[in-house]
């Protein structure tokens, strides 16, 4: 018996009514949660180059004024990253040379709605300057919801010296999986002893086949992970309060692309 033209009108209509219910309510629902920065929701969670190439996500973040953050760094065994200057960039090409130790070794400058990274530290792994782990922080908020100034960064652990995909310029290329550098940095600073709370922000959503500014591919869950640091450089009694638990959703959508990215 043929279908007729009126089942078949009614048909289409229920499909895109279940599309856009789907499309433009659940799909955004499910990719952004927690969102304990109001002042942080309607951000860019990227960073460019200065050729305005998209660059390195942003996957961490501190709440506190300037001093605390380079407190709480430097509590936690990362260096401040000399500027990039001829002079340094010289000194990290024969340091990686002669497997020779940098540890405040520079940071190449990426950009994050104009602006170079307001600073920038880093940790060595191992004695050559070409692994390390390192950060960049911008100042996103001057007071945020909490009324201390929100620090957005990006963190990437450096597995080796190369040339850009992109440029052919000398860079350092990036283990894929940034959410474990936005991870063992949360740790390292857990230790210190300078983090009172934790939280969670949606930061570029969850990504399996990206690229950063030097062409390196890489994967995240697409959360931000925020540190409330102690005020005063005073060290918090106590564990840190720990973000609340995610939806069952979210936490599904993690495994799967932490599984899929580990391909």
């Amino acid at each position: 018996m043929s279908v007729s033209r009126k089942t078949i009108g009614l048909g289409m209509g229920i499909a895109a009514a279940l599309w856009l219910a789907v499309a433009y309510a659940l799909a955004p629902w499910a990719w952004r949660h927690y969102e304990h920065q109001r002042g942080l929701a309607d951000r860019p969670m990227i960073t460019t180059t200065r050729l305005g190439i998209p660059g390195d996500a942003l996957n961490v973040g501190l709440e506190g004024d300037e001093a605390d953050v380079i407190c709480a760094m430097r509590a936690a065994g990362w260096n401040a990253a000399d500027p990039v200057t001829l002079r340094s960039s010289a000194r990290i090409v024969g340091d990686v040379l002669a497997r020779r130790a940098y540890p405040t070794a520079p940071v190449s400058d990426l950009l994050y709605q104009g602006r170079r990274q307001d600073l920038a530290f880093q940790k060595p792994s191992g004695v050559s300057p070409s692994r390390r782990h390192h950060v960049r922080f911008w100042k996103a908020l001057e007071k945020g919801d909490d009324g201390a100034p929100v620090w957005l960064g990006a963190a990437t652990y450096d597995t080796s010296v190369g040339l850009s995909h992109y440029t052919g310029q000398v860079t350092h290329h990036i283990a894929p999986d940034i959410d474990a550098e936005r991870d063992w940095l949360a740790s390292d600073l857990a230790r210190s002893g300078h983090v009172a709370a934790t939280y969670t922000v949606s930061g570029v959503g969850p990504t399996l086949f990206a690229r950063n500014g030097g062409g390196d591919r890489y994967f995240t869950d697409g959360d931000a992970l925020i540190g409330v640091l102690a005020e005063n450089c005073q060290l918090h009694q106590g564990e840190p309060v720990a973000p609340p638990d995610n939806p069952p959703h979210i936490d599904l959508q993690s495994a799967i692309i932490h599984a899929l990215g580990g391909w």
